[in-house]
């Protein structure tokens, strides 16, 4: 009788947990304004910080791997991430995973963003925001230079170099006109690209994991398009902003998810494409090359590897 007392205790306290998401107040509202529109009371009920990942002292750390992942946006699991690309029409506040980010950013309540996956190189924010977008010289811009004899500076990594057109353009050599600069949106992100490290702690006998960084990616806007990180964000950084935001639950629209809770278990579908080895962490598709098929072989390798270690602690 007791238990049974409690068990109702229990599910009558989780029903009535306050909750903020796209549809707060929509059988309250008197307009359509009111929707989502939360009282002050409300709103003090309903803060919620992420969860805290806790103190991990390093000598309870007995095994650790590093992996580098794909999550393809194309991909049905992977939607939540992608969607919606166009928030105009709603009526929710429903936003992607990049336009949070870009909004976070824009905001700087995400502060920790890098130039690469090993992040030593932190960028400005002057940096990120040109970042977001693409830089094109239109075919008259290109016949300007050409008769100055003026060849187009790129950049280490091919692509054109955009502070050196700024130059030419403060110094008159190419009219501003000829130059176009446009911006990524949540549309053209193909995937993200996540950093994590498996763990096997031995003082809770379990195999864990931790996202360490993200990184939205797309085509770079020029005439050479490929798909490029656009910044790499540390992760816990990021964490506050993206618990704030909520994730389309398909099964039950008044019970949405975060983004930060989404991310953290690792709901998705990934594919490894890097782990870190003696070879300078060097990329699957660097000793496989061009075969599809046996690169993701490999990532399962890799996945199957990790998985196996926690199973071959007991077994042994």
């Amino acid at each position: 009788m007791i238990y049974r007392l409690l068990f109702i205790i229990l599910v009558v306290f989780f029903i009535n947990l306050p909750e903020v998401n796209s549809q707060a107040n929509l059988l309250n509202a008197r307009v359509p304004q009111d929707v989502g529109r939360l009282s002050d009371d409300q709103k003090k009920a309903s803060t919620q910080d992420p969860l805290s990942y806790g103190f991990v002292d390093d000598r309870d750390i007995l095994w650790s791997k590093t992996v580098w992942e794909r999550i393809d946006v194309d991909e049905r699991i992977n939607f939540p991430y992608y969607y919606p690309t166009d928030t105009f029409k709603l009526s929710s506040g429903r936003r992607s995973l990049f336009h949070t980010l870009v909004k976070a950013l824009r905001s700087q309540n995400i502060k920790e963003v890098y130039e690469d996956d090993a992040f030593k190189v932190k960028l400005t924010y002057k940096e990120v925001m040109n970042n977001l977008k693409g830089l094109k010289i239109t075919p008259g811009g290109i016949n300007q230079l050409n008769d100055q004899l003026i060849e187009i500076k790129l950049s280490e990594d091919g692509s054109i170099d955009r502070n050196y057109i700024y130059t030419l353009i403060d110094e008159g050599f190419l009219d501003r006109q000829f130059v176009e600069e446009p911006e990524i949106t949540a549309q053209e992100i193909e995937e993200y690209r996540i950093k994590g490290t498996w763990y096997f702690n031995k003082r809770l006998g379990e195999l864990k994991y931790r996202l360490l960084g993200i990184a939205p990616v797309a085509y770079d806007l020029s005439d050479d398009p490929e798909l490029i990180p656009l910044f790499w964000i540390w992760f816990p950084d990021a964490r506050k902003s993206l618990n704030e935001s909520k994730v389309f639950n398909e099964g039950n629209s008044s019970k949405p998810i975060t983004f930060d809770a989404m991310l953290n278990s690792r709901r998705f579908s990934a594919f490894i494409y890097k782990e870190e080895n003696i070879y300078q962490d060097r990329e699957v598709k660097e000793y496989i090359k061009e075969d599809a098929l046996r690169e993701l072989l490999e990532s399962d390798r890799i996945k199957n590897d990790i998985l196996n270690y926690e199973l071959d602690l007991w077994n042994n």
